[in-house]
This record gives C-alpha cells, sequence and structure tokens, in this order.
C-alpha cells in the first residue's frame, strides 16, 4: 500500500486500472458508449507492461479473443455496451459450459435513460440466462475493488463473470486508490481438454450437469463476498450499482430510518446475506438501476422460505422503469414506500449564462454530410424515391432535416438486412439504398452483403467510409488495412465504384450510375471515402487549415449552402447571406462547390491541406 496514491479518475479507467492491478495479460473490446474508455485505458497503459489488448472487429470477436487466453489459463477481459452483448451471445452462453481456467471478466456497460443507445436492456437478465454471475460497482473505487474481486472469484470458481456497470458510474469521475499493475498472468501453454472445451452434443449434455451443479456453489460462494450493510431501522432498503450511492445520499440528508444492504453481486443474489437481514425487518425496499432483476429475485427467495415481509420496488412503480435513476426520483420513491413527507424539490442554482443550443448534427467538415447532399441530390435528378434503410453510426445523423434520409435504423448491420426485406416484401418495388458506416460494414455488414450477393437483391449499398469507428472517439478498425473496394469485388459484386465525397461533381456522377444500376435490377455498392473531419484535424495539427469565406457581393443569398449542406459553421445573416464562421470552418471545400455563384472563396491555398486530409 506504500506504493499506492489516490488519483481522480473515470469509473471506466478505474475499471481498467483494477484490471491490471489484477495480473490481466489479454484484452479486447468493441467500442461503444458508455464503455470505450476502459478499453483505451488499457491500451495507452497496458503494452509497457506487456499486456495485448485490441480492438475487434465486432463484439463477438474481441468476446473470443479473450475467452480462448481465458481457457488457456490467461487472465482477460472483454469490454463492450450492453447491446453489444447481444452480438457476442453465442459464445457467452458455451463460455458458462465450459468454464475457463484463467480468471475471465466480461464488461457490459448498460446505458439507462438511452443517452447513446436504441434500447435500455438491462443486461443483469443475461447472467440469469447464462449461469453467469453479475458483479455491479456504485462509484470509480468500487469499480476498481469489484473489478478485481471479479477476477479472483472468475479464477477460483473457473467461471466467467459479467461486471455491469452503468452510464453515471463510467463516466463519473471520483477518487481512487490505485497501486502498481501486476504482472500479467499468461498461461505457460494451452493444455487440451476436449471433452470440456469442443461443445459436441455428448459432451454438453454432461457438462450441463455440471454447470447446474457449479451454479449452485457459485450461489453459495457470493455470500462471502463483501456486501455492505448498514443497521438503521426496522425497514430495509436493499440495493445494487449506482443505486446504493443515491440511497445513501437521500438516508443521510433526510435522517431517514432505514438500514441499507448493498450486495455486489445482483444476480445470484447472496440469498443467506438477504435472509439475515430480512429477518431483522418489518418491510423491504428494493432499489436498482434498470429491471427489477433483485427485486424479483428477493420476493422468490422470501416466498420460498415462507417469510410474508412486504417487499416493494419497480413492480409496485414505486421507483420509475423507464430512464435512468436519479437522486430525486430515489428519494421520492423512499417517501412514497416509508410514507414520509420530503420534498424532492432540491431547488437550482442560478446561473448568468445561457449555454448556446446544440441541436444534434454533423461537425464541420464531415464528409458524410457532403454524402447525403450529393445523395439528396442525386435520387432527386434520377427521378426515384428510395427507402433509405440506415445503420449504427455518426451517420445515424443524417435522420435530420435537410437529409431525412434514414428511413430505418435498429441495430448493427440492419441497413442491408433490413433492406432486403423491404425490397422482397414490396415484390421489388422499393429501390433501396442501404447506407452503412465503414466500422459496421466490417462488424456486421459483410454477412448481410453475402446474402444479397447470393440471392441477387438489387440494392444501392453506400459505404460510408470514414477510416475511423468515429462515433465512439476514434478508434481503429479493418479499414485501415483492407480495401472495402477489393474485398466487395472479390466477393463478386460486378459494380463498385469508390469516390471522394469532397468531390461533389464526380459523386453525382458515380451515385447516378449506381442509381441506374438499381433500377436495371442489379446490385451496387459505392464506397464514399474520406477521413472523419476531427481525425483529419488531429493528424493536421501543426498544419495551417485554411478556412472558407462568403463574398457578400457575390452572394445571392439563394440558401443552398446552409439550407441543403446544412454545415453548422454556415450560418444565414439577416439579409439571408451567408456568413461561414472562420472559428468552425475546417476548409472541406463541398460548400464553395456547391455555391452556384461562386461566392465561397478559400482563404488561402487548400491543395496542401486537402491532400493531407486525404491520407487517411
Amino acid at each position: 500500500m506504500s506504493n499506492c496514491v489516490i488519483r481522480l479518475m473515470l469509473g471506466n479507467h478505474a475499471i481498467a486500472q483494477g484490471a491490471m492491478e489484477s495480473g490481466l495479460a489479454v484484452a479486447a473490446g468493441y467500442p461503444g458508449t458508455p464503455s470505450s474508455e476502459i478499453m483505451e485505458y488499457i491500451l495507452d497503459y497496458g503494452k509497457e507492461l506487456g499486456i495485448y489488448a485490441e480492438w475487434s472487429s465486432n463484439e463477438k470477436v474481441a468476446f473470443e479473443v479473450a475467452y480462448g487466453a481465458a481457457l488457456a489459463g490467461a487472465r482477460a477481459i472483454v469490454t463492450m455496451k450492453h447491446v453489444g452483448l447481444n452480438v457476442a451471445m453465442d459464445p457467452l452462453m458455451s463460455s458458462a459450459y465450459t468454464g475457463v481456467k484463467g480468471g475471465f471478466v466480461i464488461v457490459t456497460a448498460d446505458d439507462p435513460g438511452m443517452w447513446s443507445s436504441q434500447n435500455e436492456q438491462d443486461n443483469r437478465w443475461v447472467g440469469l440466462h447464462a449461469y453467469i454471475p453479475v458483479f455491479e460497482p456504485y462509484d470509480p473505487q468500487s469499480a476498481k475493488d469489484i473489478t478485481k474481486i471479479a477476477f479472483e472469484f472468475s479464477e477460483d470458481l473457473g467461471h466467467p463473470v459479467l461486471l455491469r456497470t452503468v452510464t453515471r458510474v463510467s463516466h463519473v469521475r471520483g477518487p481512487v486508490l490505485i497501486c502498481p499493475p501486476s504482472t500479467p498472468r499468461y498461461a505457460d501453454s494451452f493444455i487440451k481438454n476436449p471433452s470440456r472445451e469442443a461443445l459436441i452434443p455428448a459432451n454438453a449434455r454432461a457438462l450441463k450437469a455440471e454447470l447446474i451443479k457449479r451454479w449452485g456453489e457459485i450461489g453459495r460462494r457470493v455470500d462471502e463476498l463483501p456486501h455492505a450493510y448498514v443497521d438503521g431501522g426496522k425497514a430495509l432498503i436493499i440495493t445494487s450499482g449506482v443505486a446504493y450511492t443515491y440511497v445513501m445520499e437521500a438516508v443521510k440528508e433526510h435522517n431517514i430510518n432505514a438500514s441499507i444492504l448493498n450486495i455486489i453481486t445482483p444476480v445470484p443474489i447472496p440469498r443467506k446475506t438477504v435472509l439475515d437481514a430480512v429477518t431483522r425487518a418489518d418491510e423491504v425496499i428494493v432499489v436498482e438501476e434498470g429491471d427489477p432483476v433483485v427485486e424479483e429475485q428477493v420476493k422468490a427467495l422470501l416466498f420460498d422460505n415462507r417469510i410474508n415481509v412486504r417487499v416493494l420496488g419497480k413492480s409496485e412503480n414505486i421507483f420509475p422503469r423507464v430512464g435512468e435513476l436519479t437522486p430525486d426520483n430515489v428519494l421520492s420513491g423512499l417517501s412514497k414506500a416509508l410514507g414520509l413527507s420530503i420534498s424532492t424539490g432540491r431547488g437550482s442554482i442560478r446561473v448568468n449564462y445561457t449555454p448556446p443550443p446544440r441541436p444534434p448534427v454533423f461537425c464541420p467538415g464531415c464528409p458524410h454530410t457532403a454524402s447525403f447532399y450529393e445523395l439528396k441530390i442525386s435520387v432527386a435528378r434520377a427521378g426515384v424515391k428510395p427507402v433509405f434503410s440506415g445503420d449504427i453510426g455518426c451517420y445515424s445523423l443524417g435522420i435530420n432535416n435537410p437529409f431525412n434520409e434514414q428511413d430505418t435504423l435498429t441495430n448493427m448491420g440492419s441497413s442491408l438486412g433490413l433492406g432486403m426485406g423491404i425490397n422482397r416484401g414490396t415484390g421489388g418495388r422499393s429501390i433501396v439504398v442501404s447506407i452503412i458506416g465503414d466500422s459496421t460494414f466490417f462488424h456486421a455488414g459483410l454477412p448481410a452483403l453475402v446474402n444479397a450477393i447470393f440471392n441477387k437483391t438489387p440494392m444501392l449499398v453506400l459505404v460510408l467510409d470514414n477510416r475511423v469507428t468515429a462515433m465512439t472517439g476514434g478508434q481503429p478498425n479493418p479499414t485501415n488495412v483492407i480495401s472495402i473496394e477489393s474485398l466487395v469485388r472479390g466477393m463478386g459484386v460486378k459494380y463498385v465504384w469508390t469516390v471522394d465525397p469532397f468531390d461533389v461533381k464526380q459523386a453525382q456522377e458515380v451515385l447516378r450510375r449506381a442509381i441506374e444500376v438499381v433500377k436495371n435490377g442489379e446490385l451496387a455498392v459505392v464506397v464514399m471515402k474520406r477521413g472523419c473531419a476531427l481525425e483529419a484535424v488531429r493528424l493536421g495539427r501543426g498544419m495551417k487549415i485554411p478556412h472558407y469565406y462568403v463574398d457578400e457581393g457575390a452572394c445571392r443569398a439563394c440558401g443552398i449552402c446552409y439550407n441543403l449542406i446544412a454545415c453548422p459553421a454556415i450560418v444565414p445573416l439577416e439579409n439571408r447571406k451567408a456568413w461561414i464562421d472562420p472559428n468552425m470552418c475546417v476548409g472541406c471545400s463541398v460548400c464553395a462547390q456547391a455555391c452556384p455563384y461562386g461566392a465561397i472563396k478559400p482563404s488561402d491555398d487548400v491543395r496542401a491541406w486537402l491532400s493531407k486530409w486525404a491520407e487517411m
């Protein structure tokens, strides 16, 4: 402990630190808010320790990389956001059967409130479904501590564990006692044991019985973990995860007489610990983030033990089942459950400042802006009204005005899959444009494209290749080393083009030709290739980045630049003429090409800058 220091850390960084203090050897992940910073931290600090870390092509692959390492006997971690666990579900279910030799921690970062997600699924259910215990931290310090406990538990039981965090744990900062990392624990070799690790039916049947037996042992061992209990009254509040901090705040601030039991394993609940606490209580209130996972287990436990104590929670609508818990709605629920009259109004801090509005728009200079603009113009000129089948990524912002070019958007890879279904479901009468990013293309688009080729589905596939996984912070992906055009041609697609969306005329010509191909009943793929603007600015650090300005004398106030391109750097003046904010413009040149009057001009020679940008 003498070498340990306290640092202010992000919850996700604390998880990574806990893993490195546990002897982490192999880490893999796929970026997704709110989980991404875990892998970023390991990539930043793990290499010099000898830790192998990678961004994988999707969550299933990441899971398998870490799972394989743990099967060999290494300590391994895999990270993803909550919906990513759906992608990894296949190997996850099998991992409970085979067990592991080295400690194996599966991090799922849930997003209650859907700040950056398409749903708010509670992955503690996955633990129940898969016979995998779930650990849940409540703040950055507990995130580090519980990660270390999870590694020890996993290796001791020879079983994978889930570490479930939520946005308010992952993205909050707090003081954390950090200690020197441990030497990575790699396996000396892989000792073959096909009767355990080859899940043919005969082996799997035997392993299922063993899994049930091990699950019973896990249920007993979670009672030995450091669950926190505060004796404070006959009412018992059972919490897990971030709810614990809200409950503690409410109880302390309002002198609420209640005992509190915080369990660090919501799946399975520590049955003996819960029963001990309940026998001292005359009512139970369960506070948890997400669905009533703990609440339903507590009710079943009390029923099995013929204990008749009232249990209140989300099932009784004491706490909201939609969105995040907050200190106010936890206090409101406790007040309702305990029959107290406590005002939840905390008052507001008056700040003499109005933040500028921040509508969801593309970044200045985003190549997707140009792509959506060119697509809109091209389909209008072709006289078609396609169905725009969208996907997950920055380009989902194409759903907004003035583009309105995302009619469906449900999950990773849905653009091709749903697009094919819409085409078939309308008897081939719908012209479909599937829009997918480069990272998502490698993640989940490839199998769907194979299907489109195999079944001869006529559709236009636009791959918006901005060279990185941009929405989650610019992580690298296979587009850096694998040519999408060559790959698609190799798969058998005859009509393939790669075009720079910053070359407006050429891009519109390519899209026109591609639409004609689809109208003739063929499959066409267009790769719109230009690097992310944010990454380009980082790449060009030290360079003079030119910006564009509007020559007011030449501007006719037609509004094409600010109405059709919608770059946030371009705004209309009172006289409807355009103005470009020089602090926001990154010199992409698209507005200048779109202006029919030549009124938008560069402040400097842009060729060197655009050439540098094209190196991405």
